[in-house]
């Protein structure tokens, strides 16, 4: 069965740029990946297609020799057969691999210390999870469960994703080291074995509830706790918490991001609470003494001067948020509003008339009377 012309299954023209086929291979590999296709042959089959074609067109000694030969530039006997560009067959997987790992970086998985091409099995994915608390538990703490879906290892085969009591055997195709070598020109070429896809061993009889993958999907749950004054945004990293990794490989890890709901009363600026008071207008004229709740469920009394204005801020030291890891806590600062009164009766409105008539004088309102004069003064300005 002759092959398809690799342009056409990557979807792309002759002229094509190296970004423009780095992009069509990309949606493809993502499109029919075996772990997104399980079970299906079709889609592995156009996956296989669309790694062969991007591992002789991403490269640009390989593209120019299929150009000028075709398929032929790679087959026995071609340039790009044994001693030629080809290697070890472009059935692998090193382009979905370098595509996925541009895509995702750590949290892609595989991507650990160690874990390159020819290093064994790839280390386990890194998982995100987002956890949304109370601002009263982002200031005690809080101490919960969280269900996660991952991967984790395979109890039929014990991570080793052959079926039976078998083991991996030896890759024929590399002797185990992961990597085969082919010569270009006067360069020697090493690349990710085609046959292992890097782990340097190859299962005969795969597991069949993992399919030779060593891991199975499963929903765990994780005890978490979250320490008392975390704030928003809060990134929190469960060690080996992650996927389990391809055929017994290490896991990866949980991160757990943290969004602090808003409160319907409180506002917080780093350690320090906020909070805005309203206030009776003969309260803030005659002065008395308030009751605000805080953060940690209790009552604390503000004493409000005689004359207080509107806005005015009262410090109320070490009864904000906990600190992170300290023993410390941050302030809190009580902003009042002067309320004015509504639904006044008949009698009510003559007393304040009165009031008004009694208080009219600068002395008792010495920021409305300097306002007018800084009017007045404004006026006459604009005539002269």
């Amino acid at each position: 069965m002759s092959k398809q012309d690799f342009y056409a299954v990557l979807g792309v023209d002759k002229d094509a740029s190296g970004d423009d086929i780095k992009k069509a291979y990309r949606k493809l590999a993502m499109k029919h990946h075996p772990d997104r296709n399980p079970d299906d042959a079709e889609a592995e089959r156009m996956f296989k297609e669309a790694n062969e074609a991007y591992e002789v067109l991403k490269d640009e000694e390989k593209r120019a020799a299929y150009d000028r030969f075709g398929h032929a530039a790679f087959e026995q006997g071609g340039p790009g057969g044994p001693g030629g560009f080809g290697g070890g067959g472009g059935g692998g997987f090193g382009g979905f691999a370098d595509i996925f790992d541009e895509m995702f970086g750590d949290f892609g998985g595989g991507g650990g210390p160690g874990q390159g091409p020819g290093a064994g099995p790839g280390r386990g994915s890194d998982l995100r999870y987002n956890m949304d608390i109370t601002l009263e538990e982002a200031f005690e703490g809080k101490k919960t469960n969280i269900r996660v879906p991952t991967s984790v290892t395979c109890d039929d085969c014990t991570g080793s994703g052959a079926a039976g009591g078998s083991a991996p055997v030896t890759c024929a195709t590399c002797g185990g080291h992961g990597r085969v070598r082919s010569q270009s020109g006067f360069f020697t070429v090493e690349r990710t074995c085609p046959s292992c896809q890097g782990t340097g061993q190859v299962i005969k009889e795969p597991c069949r509830s993992c399919g030779g993958q060593g891991r199975t999907h499963q929903e765990k749950t994780l005890s978490v706790n979250i320490p008392a004054g975390v704030e928003d945004g809060t990134r929190i990293r469960l060690s080996g918490e992650g996927e389990a990794g391809l055929r017994g490989a290490g896991a990866g890890d949980l991160y757990i991001f943290l969004s602090i709901d808003s409160h319907r009363m409180f506002r917080r600026d780093g350690a320090n609470i906020y909070c805005r008071v309203p206030i009776q207008m003969t309260t803030a004229t005659l002065g008395g003494s308030i009751e605000v709740p805080t953060v940690d469920g209790s009552r604390t009394r503000v004493t409000i001067p005689p004359g207080s204005q509107s806005g005015q801020q009262f410090r109320l030291g070490g009864v904000g948020m906990n600190i992170l890891r300290a023993s410390s806590r941050g302030d809190m600062f009580v902003q009042i509003a002067v309320e004015t009164p509504v639904n006044l009766t008949k009698k009510q409105k003559e007393l304040l008339k009165e009031f008004e008539t009694e208080t009219s004088h600068e002395k008792h309102h010495p920021e409305s009377h300097g306002f007018l004069d800084k009017v007045k003064d404004l006026w006459e300005d604009l005539k002269d």
